[in-house]
This record gives C-alpha cells, sequence and structure tokens, in this order.
C-alpha cells in the first residue's frame, strides 16, 4: 500500500549536512563541509562558540585542550584553538553561501557576531542562517535584530502546555520552526504546527527508512550524519561530479 505524503512548507525538505558530513569525515571541519556539499546536502549544521576574543567559532563541545587540561572555548583566544576548528567565516569563504545553515547557538551573545559575520560574507546570507536555542524565550530576542530563521530546538516531553499552545506561542514570538528528535513527529504533530505556519524540522535521522518516514510526514528539514543516505532517500540529485 502506498502511503500518501502529507504536505510540506518547504518541498524537498531541506537536507542539512550534521555537522558536515560527520559519518564520512573528522566532524565540524572544513572538509567534512565541503563533502557534504559534494554529497548533494542543501544545508550544512553545526554548533557555534564565541571565542575569548569575539570570533565565532564552530565545534560542538565547546571545549579544547587534553583530557587532563580542558578550557573552555570562550577563554582562549581564536589564533590559540587548534586548526582544525574553523571560524564561521572560514566557512563562508571556503564552502560559498549557497546553502541552507543551520547553527545551535551554545553561547546565546554569539547570536550577534553570527549574524554580522554572514551579511559581510553575502547579501543573501542571512537569509538563509537558520538559529537554534534550547529556550525559545532567549530565541524571541533576537526576533528584533535579524531576518534569519528562528528555531525552538527542544523535545515534546518539554512542551508542558502541549504542542498547539508551543506552536501559538512561536508565531506571536515570530519563531520560525520547532526541531524535534525525529522519534517525537508524527504526521499529525507536522500538520499541527503548518497549521501555525511554523517549519517542522528533524534530527538524528540516521536510517533511509526513519528519513522517508520524516518525509511522508511532511518534514521541512531534516539533519543526518550521513547526507548520502538522507540525499538517497529524499529523492535528491547529487551535484555533478567535477575535475
Amino acid at each position: 500500500m502506498t502511503v500518501a505524503q502529507l504536505p510540506s512548507l518547504i518541498s524537498p525538505p531541506i537536507a542539512f549536512g550534521h555537522r558536515g558530513a560527520r559519518a564520512h569525515a573528522a566532524e565540524n571541519t572544513i572538509d567534512a563541509f565541503r563533502l557534504a556539499l559534494r554529497l548533494g546536502a542543501t544545508g550544512l549544521e553545526s554548533d557555534v562558540w564565541l571565542t575569548s576574543d569575539g570570533v565565532a567559532v564552530l565545534d560542538h563541545d565547546g571545549v579544547v585542550g587534553n583530557p587532563f587540561r580542558r578550557r573552555p572555548i570562550s577563554s582562549v583566544a581564536r589564533r590559540a584553538l587548534p586548526d582544525h576548528i574553523p571560524a564561521l567565516a572560514d566557512l563562508y569563504a571556503e564552502c560559498g553561501t549557497g546553502f541552507e545553515l543551520s547553527l545551535d547557538v551554545k553561547d546565546a551573545a554569539a547570536a550577534t557576531v553570527v549574524i554580522a559575520v554572514a551579511r559581510a560574507a553575502d547579501a543573501e546570507a542571512e537569509g538563509r542562517l537558520w538559529l537554534c536555542h534550547g529556550n525559545w524565550h532567549v530565541v524571541a530576542d533576537w526576533r528584533s535584530f535579524t531576518a534569519a530563521r528562528l528555531v525552538d530546538s527542544t523535545r515534546l516531553r518539554n512542551m508542558r502546555h502541549g504542542p498547539e499552545r508551543r506552536a501559538a506561542q512561536l508565531r506571536e514570538a515570530g519563531i520560525d520552526a520547532v526541531n524535534l528528535h525525529h522519534s517525537d513527529w508524527t504526521g499529525g504533530l507536522t500538520t499541527l504546527f503548518h497549521r501555525f505556519e511554523r517549519f517542522t524540522l528533524g534530527w538524528d535521522a540516521q536510517h533511509g527508512r526513519v528519513i522517508s518516514g520524516l518525509a511522508e510526514m511532511g518534514i521541512d528539514g531534516v539533519y543526518s550524519d550521513h547526507v548520502d543516505r538522507m540525499v538517497e532517500a529524499l529523492g535528491l540529485e547529487p551535484p555533478p561530479i567535477t575535475g
């Protein structure tokens, strides 16, 4: 029996390479981001922190050093970071701006810096940003200074008053999207958020059947380490091999 696909707000869904092509290259490196785009990702994902001298850099854990002396990135100047950690400006310089970019803003103070870097990179880059945070009240404060897409990154169990109330709150606050673990999503839930004109994003989708299932539910964006599987499951065409 063929399952009818529910309508989405973005078709096909954005294919976000989680930390670049994490399954195929060292995560959050320029090589991983380049590879994700070569494999057909239409978006990239990373986490952003500020160094002690105010540079927005891309790293997951936000700490550097050996196991016996770990230091937060916020206490280290950009020039003292390991070479593999790129600045956001490096990503744009090396990979361009022709993709959607989802950033988990680990340091809320980084939001204004991220916007400034995007604006300096390209006139269209800010509009391709998806800025995520685990507290939607924090995200709401960013609406006053950016046209970037703002994302409530949470879990269904954290919506104390239910998803319909949360959808209404997000619309009122000008927050564009909700990002949930793939296991939280159902067709009914995507339909609910779409009714409030909020985008729906699903993370940790590592297998083809999971990604296909999200697409059938009408999801608007998927995050996966396995860019090749994601591109195939979403029916995307990988870019032609050049060189």
